[in-house]
């Protein structure tokens, strides 16, 4: 088997990238646009934050997040009940040789920086912080 003389690394490759936020856009538009015919999918607001690809580009994780982070559950079941014609409905404005499989999760970045800012607010960390800054202007 021929090595993949362009990616060295273990992370996805510039085509995965590609799909992966065309496949955004087109599904945060078709979720903007109320174009699928759920009255659950129809009365949320929701944010699609990334989506990530498979190496071969049969499949497609949205990580999507209902505004307010409220109903998590009730979003995500709305969502894979609905995963057909989203397919259908993304691939229609995205020009690929095979539709991507979707898969939703929750997307948890934003509880993730809130720990972050909770974590450097810490009196301890802002101390060691401040140190480290100190050390920084000696030199």
């Amino acid at each position: 088997m021929a090595k993949n003389r362009f990616n060295s690394g273990s992370g996805p490759s510039q085509r995965q990238l590609r799909v992966s936020e065309l496949v955004r856009r087109s599904l945060s538009d078709v979720l903007a646009r109320g174009d699928v015919h759920d009255p659950d999918l129809g009365r949320m607001s929701i944010t699609v934050g990334e989506v990530q690809c498979s190496p071969d580009l049969k499949y497609a994780t949205a990580f999507v997040l209902p505004l307010g982070g409220q109903n998590k559950d009730e979003c995500l079941a709305a969502l894979r009940r609905n995963k057909a014609e989203l397919r259908h409905l993304v691939t229609k404005g995205v020009t690929l040789k095979y539709a991507p499989d979707l898969r939703f999760e929750i997307d948890e970045t934003f509880d993730r920086m809130d720990d972050t800012r909770r974590m450097f607010s810490d009196e301890h960390v802002r101390q060691d912080l401040d140190e480290d800054d100190i050390d920084d202007a000696d030199e």
